[in-house]
């Protein structure tokens, strides 16, 4: 089950295209969705979670704590409005398009793609392309 929360006034329109696309990339992944909570935020509500869980003093805009078993993905993740507003713009994308890169991120964590270091920060990236592409068609 996917739900969607927000501590903003953020709403998260088109709520069952944007599962049944979560659900297809994870399937293509070969694996199973479990319960994915999505969590929309500002940046204040995410900079204490970045402090107080990861203890990293900076803005983010997307934070994943993953319960995944095996190929059962499980989760929450926390998204700041505030950080894809401001990384649309910095890459002159649509906050849809950066949204929904941000949503999958989340998603590919749990799925095993990491992105530390700049070979793995690429693989994210191509799979991130892929996702959207997926949303797309």
């Amino acid at each position: 089950m996917i739900t969607f929360n927000s501590e903003t006034t953020f709403n998260l329109n088109n709520e069952a295209k944007t599962i049944l696309w979560i659900e297809r990339v994870v399937v293509l992944e070969g694996f199973v969705i479990g319960e994915i909570n999505y969590i929309f935020c500002d940046d204040a509500y995410l900079h204490k979670l970045n402090i107080d869980f990861l203890q990293h003093d900076t803005l983010t805009d997307v934070i994943s704590f993953d319960n995944t078993i095996g190929k059962l993905i499980s989760g929450d993740i926390y998204i700041s409005i505030e950080r894809v507003v401001e990384n649309a713009k910095d890459y002159k994308v649509s906050f849809d398009e950066e949204l929904h890169r941000v949503m999958i991120h989340g998603v590919l964590h749990y799925i095993g793609f990491k992105d530390k270091t700049v070979l793995e920060k690429k693989q994210m990236t191509d799979a991130e392309d892929e996702a959207l592409v997926l949303l797309i068609n």
